[in-house]
């Protein structure tokens, strides 16, 4: 698992890791043709995103889809960003500045990713959280996944 960051990496949230292993989530057929779409795109995610993933895809579609998914990760499916000591003052501001939503921890690691990577394109089956975060407090994100 490398930590590459790349001006065109995609960011991948957990929303559409779930509906890629969970044949009966209602974005899968679209989050299986982001595949054909991005084939050549790196993928970037956060450890936080790949727990919450592997948590729910266990729960949703059980041991077998998890295990799939944790191979791809392995396997160089995506990138992995590390978050440093040096965010955890971020993190905490952005879950604070968006409490009313609220936001979780994978999702403040995704907006720092964003920060890092200068770029708000994702892949989240997530329609309200990411019209609403913001990257750098003024910057929107570009949901790929719900623009196909």
């Amino acid at each position: 698992m490398k930590n590459t960051l790349t001006s065109n990496s995609l960011i991948v949230d957990s929303g559409f890791w779930i509906a890629l292993a969970n044949p009966r989530d209602r974005h899968h057929a679209l989050a299986t043709s982001v595949l054909t779409e991005y084939e050549t795109q790196l993928f970037i995610s956060t450890w936080p995103v790949i727990v919450e993933s592997s948590h729910l895809i266990f729960r949703l579609a059980g041991q077998t889809a998890q295990f799939r998914f944790l191979r791809n990760i392995e396997a160089g499916g995506c990138d992995l960003f590390s978050l440093g000591e040096g965010h955890w003052p971020r993190l905490t501001e952005l879950m604070h500045q968006y409490r009313d939503l609220p936001m979780d921890l994978a999702d403040a690691s995704l907006v720092i990713l964003a920060e890092e990577l200068g770029h708000g394109r994702i892949l989240s089956t997530d329609e309200r959280d990411f019209h609403t975060y913001r990257w750098k407090n003024h910057e929107p994100f570009e949901n790929r996944l719900l623009c196909l």
